[in-house]
């Protein structure tokens, strides 16, 4: 296993796909992520739900290992405190395909990836006015449409994660509370076959 393989969780069980498909499970374990240890109270805040529903969305991606309890961060010692068990999601699609339950429920989980994608990225389309010109100058967005063989799309893939995690070398070297110009920019992409086939 490599060191890139301990810093994500694998999902591998209808179970756990489904857990995490819920929107505000998804933000919970995103949240997570970003800002490090919390408690529902604080997570609560964030995504406009009680403490004790956000409670009970904590406990379901426990269940299923997103997330664990952390070393309280305050005096408070009633307070529960959770973190992210590790900075990546991923599982296989491919390797569900002979299975209906788990393939369901990837697809349950991917479309609730992309609506929370497609959320974010308005959520900045209406923000950007307001935005500095230099951080609009340096975004970057598009989409292509490549003729490539199966061969080529897998390479493409590996040059695309080698890209990516480079990149997340370097924002780990910004700490949170350094005043060094740094934000957190959201990075998402895909590259898949048409599913309309060969010309469409």
């Amino acid at each position: 296993m490599t060191s890139r393989d301990t810093l994500r969780s694998t999902l591998t069980d209808a179970a756990s796909m489904r857990v995490l498909a819920h929107p505000t499970r998804l933000r919970l374990l995103g949240l997570l992520r970003e800002r490090g240890p919390q408690t529902a109270a604080q997570l609560g805040d964030v995504v406009d739900e009680a403490p004790g529903t956000v409670s009970y969305h904590l406990s379901k991606l426990a269940t299923s290992d997103l997330i664990h309890a952390a070393e309280p961060q305050s005096a408070d010692r009633r307070e529960r405190w959770w973190q992210a068990a590790a900075p990546l999601t991923s599982w296989e699609p491919a390797d569900l395909l002979d299975d209906p339950a788990r393939l369901s429920a990837s697809a349950a989980l991917e479309k609730s990836i992309v609506q929370a994608n497609a959320a974010r990225y308005l959520q900045y389309v209406d923000a950007r006015p307001a935005l500095p010109r230099e951080w609009v100058t340096a975004a970057a967005g598009g989409d292509r449409a490549i003729r490539l063989t199966v061969t080529e799309l897998a390479a493409l893939r590996a040059e695309l994660e080698s890209v990516v995690d480079r990149w997340v070398d370097v924002g780990a070297a910004h700490s949170p509370d350094a005043d060094d110009g740094a934000e957190t920019v959201v990075l998402a992409y895909h590259a898949y076959r048409h599913p309309g086939g060969a010309g469409a």
